[in-house]
């Protein structure tokens, strides 16, 4: 089983004073592409600080991100299960897996990046601010730039093997890879949604915090319970076992993902 994560938004600082290696992370054909988008970065954060926060989405409050990412090429860094924080990887408790579980999200658990493609989450990487929705001077808007690149679409596939591909990423990091055909056929999206009874009628709507909260749940429960589902039927039926209310619609063309809702009354 390959689960596709997001990145977050916030992110733990500090880290050992070993600096970035690129040629060590997962997925070394990335390295390249890795290598260019983090010059950019890089040379943006180092010149105009106003520009770059506004090339970056920067509130005023977040400014000091810009020296962060200036610095990236010496900052200490951390394994990236560490360094990603927020509601969904507070819900994983990464560090509170039992053993056999870790074990298993370092081997399963891909996370999706502007600036590094994709990761695992042993990776050692800095601390960095850059969304997968930023348009920099010279690759241009990420989510396209890396779905471009071919090492991505030959490195994802190869990642999953033949086991089951969970995508658990929000729209904007699903931009970059793009399940096709007989991958595509074992692939799940997962969508939360609350559902509450407004005068007598079940309401249902996409809350961000359940949503957030639920898959790093979801995903906790099934590396603890050890479950490899080798295709999207077998993950309903693996997901209901664990207690989750699950919708499956099953694709009505060839080539296409499963897609799940998975239904919460309460975080």
């Amino acid at each position: 089983m390959l689960v596709l994560l997001p990145p977050s938004e916030g992110k733990a600082t500090g880290g050992s004073r070993s600096p970035l290696d690129l040629g060590a992370l997962s997925l070394p054909e990335l390295g390249e592409a890795r290598a260019e988008v983090l010059d950019e970065l890089v040379s943006l954060c180092s010149g105009d600080e106003a520009k770059a926060a506004e090339v970056l989405g920067l509130s005023e409050g977040l400014r000091g991100d810009v020296a962060k990412n200036a610095a990236l090429r010496e900052a200490g860094t951390r394994p990236a299960g560490e360094i990603y924080t927020g509601v969904l990887y507070d819900a994983l408790g990464l560090a509170t897996l039992p053993t056999d579980a870790r074990r298993r999200a370092g081997r399963s658990l891909l996370v999706f990046s502007g600036l590094w493609g994709a990761v695992r989450i042993g990776d050692r990487i800095p601390s960095y601010r850059c969304s997968m929705g930023v348009k920099l001077p010279g690759p241009g808007a990420l989510g396209t730039y890396w779905r471009n690149r071919t090492p991505m679409a030959e490195v994802i596939p190869r990642a999953a093997g033949r086991g089951l591909v969970l995508d658990l990423r929000s729209a904007a990091y699903a931009a970059a890879w793009k399940p096709k055909g007989e991958v595509a056929e074992r692939t799940a999206t997962v969508r939360v949604l609350q559902s509450k009874i407004v005068n007598g009628v079940e309401k249902r709507s996409v809350v961000s915090h359940f949503n957030k909260a639920t898959k790093g749940r979801l995903v906790r429960d099934l590396l603890i319970a050890g479950v490899a589902p080798s295709g999207p039927g077998e993950l309903v039926a693996a997901l209901r076992e664990l207690g989750y209310v699950v919708e499956a619609a099953e694709p009505e063309k060839a080539g296409r993902p499963w897609a799940l809702d998975v239904i919460v009354t309460e975080l």
